[in-house]
């Protein structure tokens, strides 16, 4: 339990950090920004109690909405998708694929499923930044379109991460 918290604490501060010092600044016409520190809520434990998932992700989006000068855009979009991931992994999951004490993830419940989940959440996610930033639906098309870039900028760049480092993923 105690390896478990302190490996999700860690997790958060990389991601924090890594976001913050190295992906804002990889910027493909200022729109497309990988958003990797999401990849934080996506490996919370299946057991994870709601208020829990909320707090987290409540802080890591007022982490990133302090460090990127964005008042709340962040914070109400990583909330969301903390409310919304356990409705998304009952929904990508089936029961023969479960098993108590598994933690979502490529090596736990393969690819297709990791894929899914991640699509999902990442869109929901940079759906509500972008509308949320452009704040108005004039411009519907143009923010789909950045929206749908960096979403699969994101997800590629997560999936990536994943295949590369997360061997230890699946178990407690």
């Amino acid at each position: 339990m105690t390896n478990l918290i302190l490996r999700n604490a860690l997790r958060f501060i990389l991601l924090v950090f890594l976001q913050v010092l190295v992906f804002n600044h990889i910027q493909l016409d200022s729109f497309y920004i990988p958003q990797i520190y999401i990849l934080f809520i996506l490996l919370l434990p299946f057991e994870t109690p709601k208020w829990l998932m909320l707090s987290l992700a409540f802080l890591l989006g007022l982490c990133i909405d302090m460090f990127t000068y964005t008042v709340g855009l962040h914070t109400s979009a990583c909330t969301l998708i903390g409310f919304l991931a356990p409705l998304v992994q009952n929904m990508v999951t089936t029961k023969q694929e479960y098993e108590p004490g598994m933690q979502p993830g490529i090596r736990g419940l393969g690819f297709k499923w990791f894929l899914s989940y991640t699509l999902i959440l990442v869109s929901i996610h940079h759906l509500v930044v972008y509308f949320l930033d452009a704040f108005r639906f004039t411009d519907v098309w143009v923010t789909l379109f950045r929206a749908g870039v960096n979403i699969l900028l994101t997800t590629s760049v997560i999936v990536l991460i994943q295949l590369l480092v997360g061997k230890g993923e699946g178990r407690k």
